[in-house]
């Protein structure tokens, strides 16, 4: 505390009280008034931003020795430090949630992504008042404070314009946001909030706008006017992207720098990153590649075609990585001009968690199709080179490649037990606080420690108590011991992990893990796994630096010892009861969370209502459902959306087409089944109803449509599948307009709005919801009968 005369540690700072009135006239008065002063930072604090990639493995940046030239990142780590050993939760909303609390994911009731939410402690998705936030606390002590791009923390049901906005970025200490929500987003054509108020862009694709750039441009302008107007007053940024999560967008010149690179594949890729990992000293010279994943072929397995598809797909990773770097540099750049950079605490960590498998072993052009259990061929990946990183696709590169990017460790994003999932690497660059350019530090440290750390340096102790809340200690352990002393022993000696049931407990080097799933197998076939059942192993970290050597069957002793310590620490931050399920809790009645809808069985809208995410709209899947609307045809006909959900890859839209009522059902982008009146209907007032009559019998059934104008029946189709458990993270249920993609190319992008005027919709929900739950309900009752 560099101010010792202020107490720093309850916030809001108390207010100062000015003296009594002496006299009658302001003239007269003795002692004359001061003006009220802002809150000052400590003296000499410095900036601070940090900087979040998604979705990329410790082996994928060429600052830690990967392929994806990323310059920016090198040139911040040749003038700062590189952390070899900085670990991360496997996924996505825990990492953010513990990353700007300083606490550990389950403290923070995030142990799982928001959308996979449930009411267990350690799982709702709900941030405790008592662990204030790092953008709170700085705020708090004179910061200006702003987050731009991904968020992923605000609780699902939260997204609507009814709120309530306290969990939203502005209500978590940021006066500043633009950005999006969710778990990822279309960089062509993004769904966004400008605080909460949403917005889509003034650009399309084709005058030049992509979603990284323009979130770097908003960073920018912030910091300008920041400085500008108020030059005494240190900023933190909070510059989170969703590159390089998929979708895969990023223009084409990007991704053919990368054309021929990857030809070798994912095996030779593994041994080039070693190599160089080792040349820059990010990896010790006698680290190992840690054992390739069973079930993962190796690329000398591949048929011609499979070869093609994968290297295509992981040039556009590459091109997808190096763009947001890019951008990154742009923003750099812009602190140089100011002369800010120097006095700026930047710590760029390049990656949320491990490379993603979430594309299965051969890759996919619609990650959402994936994830449902429908794989894309290699020949039909091929014939959609050409588009591959435009609006067309939705695009992840395969599991091998994920691997490579992993590189030199075991395991990919959600497997907590290993490094693949659970190392980054992190750059740090300070020069008016970091003596040494180009250095790297080893000691052990976790998302946790970023919070203390930017605490410690901008000499701002830990806050008692906020906003009247006795706040819990903060978890993690500050870094900044390490800024100027590489040879420093490690601090941070004890850290668990979990993500759905993959756990891992870390001591002084040791390290006892259990993988319990498969990252690429979205979907539980037949029995959950018991997670007694896992098989444990035994890693000494101090020796084998990349979990080559299991040493479970030789030191069983110290096995025994760390698993009880696992159930220490677990049960300390919230762990219990664990909950491996995946695809399958995006239901919110199978996670056994609230939605914004609860059981209501008919809602109603009006014109121009708000766009809602999947968590806050009606839920339509797995059961019968009925869309009614009053609307007013004009003189012509009528064009464009009544209501949609979803988009290019997925979804259902109710609109008009050439002057006739329409339907269509987007079966991950692989069919769109429409079904459209025989005529156009005349101008006036009428009432226009689409049924849906869900076949039942399990989840992703067809169904029966049957359109309907004053009540009469005037056209249909049968659809043969639906979508069982999400449409789509990106995109969201619209009223009067489809945003983002289109579910169907009979009405254009974005322009589609309806001409004619919408008096009021709505959506009647069936009583035959068929869920995952209940199938297994009926399995058990069907062995308990047979057995």
């Amino acid at each position: 505390m560099r101010n010792p005369a202020l107490d720093r540690t309850r916030l809001p700072l108390p207010e100062s009280f000015p003296p009594p009135a002496t006299s009658l006239d302001v003239r007269d008065q003795d002692p004359a008034y001061e003006p009220m002063r802002p809150i000052q930072a400590p003296k000499d604090a410095p900036n601070v931003v940090i900087v979040l990639i998604d979705d990329m493995g410790f082996g994928a940046p060429s600052a830690f020795g990967g392929p994806c030239r990323m310059p920016t990142a090198d040139r911040l780590a040749d003038a700062g430090l590189r952390y070899s050993r900085f670990h991360v939760t496997a996924i996505c909303s825990p990492t953010r949630q513990s990353l700007l609390t300083g606490r550990n994911h389950h403290s923070v009731g995030m142990g799982v992504t928001t959308e996979m939410a449930s009411a267990a402690p350690g799982y709702n998705g709900i941030r405790p008042r008592s662990a204030a936030t790092l953008a709170q606390v700085l705020r708090g002590n004179g910061y200006n404070t702003a987050a731009f791009g991904k968020w992923h923390q605000t609780p699902a049901r939260d997204v609507s314009a009814a709120g309530p906005f306290d969990r939203w970025p502005t209500g978590e200490g940021f006066e500043k946001f633009y950005g999006f929500l969710c778990a990822e987003m279309n960089h062509w054509y993004p769904v966004l909030f400008d605080g909460t108020k949403p917005i889509e862009p003034s650009r399309k694709p084709e005058d030049g706008y992509h979603l990284s750039e323009d979130l770097v441009d908003q960073a920018i302008d912030w910091v300008r006017d920041q400085r500008t107007l108020k030059p005494d007053h240190p900023f933190f940024v909070y510059l989170s992207f969703g590159a390089t999560h998929a979708p895969y967008h990023v223009p084409r010149e990007y991704r053919d720098r990368y054309k021929g690179k990857f030809d070798h594949g994912w095996d030779v890729q593994r041994e080039i990153t070693l190599r160089r990992q080792k040349e820059l000293g990010v990896v010790p010279k006698d680290a190992e590649l840690a054992p390739w994943a069973e079930g993962v072929p190796h690329w000398d397995e591949l048929s011609e075609p499979e070869r093609k598809a994968a290297a295509a797909l992981m040039e556009l990773y590459a091109g997808f990585a190096e763009h947001t770097d890019d951008q990154v540099g742009r923003f750099v750049d812009a602190l140089e001009e100011l002369g800010e950079l120097d006095n700026t605490l930047f710590i760029y960590i390049l990656g949320d968690n491990g490379a993603s498998a979430e594309g299965g072993l051969g890759g996919t052009l619609n990650e959402h199709r994936y994830a449902s259990g429908i794989p894309d061929s290699a020949e039909y990946i091929n014939e959609h080179l050409d588009a591959l990183g435009d609006a067309t696709t939705h695009a992840h590169y395969p599991v091998g490649w994920a691997l490579a990017m992993n590189t030199p460790y075991q395991w990919t994003k959600q497997v907590a037990s290993h490094f693949g999932g659970t190392r980054d690497g992190m750059v740090v660059h300070w020069p008016r606080g970091i003596r040494q350019k180009g250095g790297i530090r080893h000691q052990f440290h976790h998302v946790i420690d970023v919070m203390p750390t930017v605490l410690e340096a901008a000499g701002i102790p830990h806050p008692t108590e906020v906003d009247g809340v006795a706040q819990k200690p903060i978890e993690g352990t500050s870094m900044l011991y390490t800024f100027n002393d590489p040879d420093e022993p490690d601090r941070h000696r004890v850290q668990y992990f979990e993500m759905v049931g993959n756990r891992g407990i870390y001591h002084d080097g040791w390290m006892a893990v259990t993988r319990h799933g498969t990252p690429w197998e979205m979907v539980q076939d037949g029995q959950p796994r018991r997670f007694d059942e896992d098989v444990w192993e035994l890693y000494d970290t101090n020796t084998d630096w990349t979990q080559a050597h299991d040493l479970a069957d030789t030191y069983p002793d110290k096995l025994a010892e760390l698993q009880q310590l696992f159930l220490i620490e677990a049960a300390k931050y919230n762990v219990f009861p664990m909950d491996d399920r995946m695809t399958e809790r995006e239901n919110p009645r199978e996670a056994g969370r609230l939605d914004l809808m609860g059981e209501r069985r008919s809602i109603t809208f009006h014109a121009n209502a708000k766009r809602l995410t999947e968590e806050t709209a009606p839920n339509v899947k797995n059961r019968s459902h009925t869309i009614t609307a009053e609307v007013e045809i004009p003189d012509g006909g009528a064009e464009g959306v009544l209501v949609a959900q979803g988009g290019r890859f997925g979804g259902w839209s109710v609109y008009f087409h050439e002057g006739r009522f329409c339907y269509a059902y987007n079966y991950f982008g692989l069919k769109v089944h429409t079904a459209r009146s025989h005529e156009p209907l005349p101008a006036g007032r009428h009432e226009v109803r689409m049924e849906f009559a869900y076949a039942g019998g399990g989840v992703g059934k067809g169904g029966a449509v049957t359109l309907r104008v004053n009540g009469s029946e005037v056209g249909g189709i049968m659809v043969p599948a639906t979508i069982p458990y999400y449409f789509a993270f990106d995109e969201t249920f619209d009223i009067g307009v489809d945003r983002a993609s289109p579910v169907t190319d009979d009405y254009p992008v974005v322009d589609n709005r309806f001409t004619g005027r919408l008096h009021w919709l709505r959506v009647d929900l069936g009583d035959d919801l068929y869920d995952d739950a209940s199938a297994e309900r009926e399995r058990a009752r069907f062995r308990a009968v047979h057995d």
